[in-house]
């Protein structure tokens, strides 16, 4: 593997002829709170299903509750079935390693179990791999080389496209910003719902519905969040110099409450025109 990976699907074991009847997808997004799966046809959401994950210290339990959403939406025209997980994984193999989330997943070969479940081929990637995939084929970072996503929500990932292409580094573990150390602890630490959850005894949620209310402590506290959040664009601009940042996960529906003071600490990066035509959004 050389940390890249092409941008169109590849065709997997099991792909024949009869595929050419199988025009659907399932596309899976595994967080560490929630798993979503989508049933897609020519790029368009026919369904969509959404379950709380729980038991998370049970790997039979989390596998069987992945499982059953998956069983609601396959059908014969399902051709194949993608997956995103919070963790390192061997795409090549289909392996996942070390969710942090969900503890009871350590080495799970994803793939290869939910393949002989359903007998369509099963690729899986890291989740914010396949985030900024999405939004370099349909989304924000169309039309750009060189795009981040930045997914804030339980945790905070990174997935990179350079030069029009998915990086993933030797262990698929490129662009994990969120772990790069900051302050007295990581960036994820202060990015993320542990930044209301951990630090200030609230959820993003309540800080979030309270903020729109005018809530003066909410407000600031979407402030204080903004300014954590700013240093981190500032080295992800750094390290990937890109053209388009994409914000993602739960926490950009806020990002008009912290975005004023994400951009105020811009004043202290070094490369001015750099970081003034550096594009930021929220995912749509």
């Amino acid at each position: 593997m050389n940390g890249y990976i092409g941008v169109k699907l590849p065709v997997g074991p099991g792909a024949d002829h009869r595929n050419n009847m199988r025009d659907h997808i399932i596309g899976v997004d595994l967080g560490g709170t929630n798993v979503r799966a989508a049933l897609l046809s020519g790029g368009n959401i026919v369904r969509l299903e959404r379950i709380a994950l729980r038991e998370k210290d049970s790997l039979t339990s989390t596998l069987q509750q992945i499982t059953r959403l998956i069983r609601q939406l396959f059908g014969d025209r399902v051709g194949g079935i993608g997956i995103g997980v919070p963790s390192v994984v061997d795409p090549e193999k289909g392996v996942v390693y070390n969710v942090t989330n969900i503890p009871s997943w350590i080495e799970v070969p994803l793939g290869e179990l939910l393949q002989r479940e359903f007998g369509v081929p099963v690729y899986v990637n890291n989740d914010v791999n396949c985030f900024i995939l999405g939004e370099y084929r349909f989304g924000q970072a169309r039309g750009y080389r060189n795009a981040v996503g930045m997914a804030a929500g339980t945790g905070l990932g990174g997935g990179l496209i350079l030069d029009g292409r998915l990086y993933m580094g030797r262990n698929c573990g490129a662009g994990e910003i969120g772990l790069m150390p900051y302050r007295d602890k990581n960036i994820e630490y202060y990015c993320s719902g542990n930044f209301f959850s951990a630090l200030h005894g609230t959820t993003a949620h309540r800080a979030h519905d309270a903020a729109l209310a005018g809530d003066a402590e909410a407000l600031r506290l979407w402030e204080l969040f903004g300014e954590h959040f700013g240093w981190a664009v500032q080295a992800v601009t750094y390290a990937y110099d890109p053209e388009v940042i994409v914000i993602g996960g739960s926490l950009a529906k806020a990002y008009p409450l912290f975005e004023k003071s994400m951009r105020g600490t811009f004043a202290h990066f070094e490369f001015p025109e750099s970081i003034k035509s550096l594009h930021i959004c929220p995912s749509q």
